[in-house]
């Protein structure tokens, strides 16, 4: 199971843990991805996605369609 957010793309990013002492080891940042069902009223369908909370955000703003169309013109849906 990918950790990359159907709509925008975003990943896990790559960064340091910091100790007390100033060591620093290699981690991971991961993306906020929340597992979602969404209903399409121009096809009468319900979809699942793999959002992250911005791209919840973004469709509480925009509309599910729009956010879709804009995923398919990046290239993150097929």
């Amino acid at each position: 199971m990918s950790r990359i957010c159907d709509l925008t793309g975003k990943k896990a990013i790559g960064g340091n843990s910091v100790s007390h002492s100033n060591t620093r080891t290699k981690r991971k940042f991961n993306p906020n991805l929340q597992i979602k069902k969404f209903f399409i009223p121009e096809e009468n369908d319900w979809i699942t996605l793999k959002v992250s909370t911005s791209a919840l955000r973004n469709i509480n703003k925009k509309g599910i369609s729009e956010c879709l169309k804009e995923a398919f013109e990046k290239g993150f849906l097929k």
